[in-house]
């Protein structure tokens, strides 16, 4: 939903990586686990926001979809092509998903817009995106954590350039985001998994 991520003083250690860098799944991977919180107890929420209405703009969506054929093991999943998060609904479906999980965390992806140089970039980082923001729309910042993805080039028409973008471009980002999501449930949960047994030996030894 062409988002821009607010300001935030983490952003010095977000992950900013173009998606076809051999190592981009990795660092994506790793971005979201510097960030999550372990041992709290707390859903993983991932929010996927856009529509299949415009090619820029399904990037979110196409994750989502993507997520949810390829199944998780820990991390929630909102936002695909049959079920989009989009503006029209956004609101609706942050208050469904703050009644159905308790103290949820939540990561929000976008598609966003940036300098020609920048296309193709992926980016991690603490903080919540302000879906809309890219073409003047005012809608609720979404999540604690977010990875947005730039799709095309911003500053002129912006609307006219997210129907034109070309889906091959957005198809490749979306397997790439999806990738470094897969690998980070995998991890959280191992990581999870240990924190469990460790406080469990703990209780017993006490």
């Amino acid at each position: 939903m062409k988002s821009q991520p607010l300001f935030n003083p983490l952003d010095i250690f977000d992950v900013n990586i173009k998606y076809d860098d051999p190592t981009s799944i990795n660092k994506i991977s790793s971005g979201i686990i510097d960030l999550l919180p372990f041992n709290y107890k707390r859903p993983i929420i991932i929010v996927c926001i856009g529509t299949d209405r415009s090619t820029g703009d399904s990037l979110g969506p196409l994750v989502g979809t993507f997520l949810e054929e390829a199944g998780l093991a820990n991390f929630h999943v909102y936002g695909t092509l049959e079920d989009p998060v989009h503006a029209v609904n956004l609101n609706d479906k942050m208050a469904m998903i703050r009644q159905k999980h308790f103290r949820p965390y939540i990561i929000g992806i976008d598609a966003c817009l940036g300098r020609l140089k920048n296309i193709g970039n992926i980016k991690v980082g603490a903080g919540p995106v302000k879906p809309g923001a890219g073409v003047k729309k005012e809608l609720p910042a979404v999540g604690d954590m977010h990875i947005t993805g730039i799709v095309n080039v911003s500053g002129h028409m912006e609307f006219f350039v997210l129907q034109n973008t070309r889906l091959n471009l957005v198809m490749k980002m979306a397997k790439q985001i999806v990738a470094g999501i897969m690998e980070a449930d995998m991890i959280y949960t191992n990581k999870e998994a240990n924190l469990q047994l460790e406080w469990d030996i703990n209780k017993e030894t006490i």
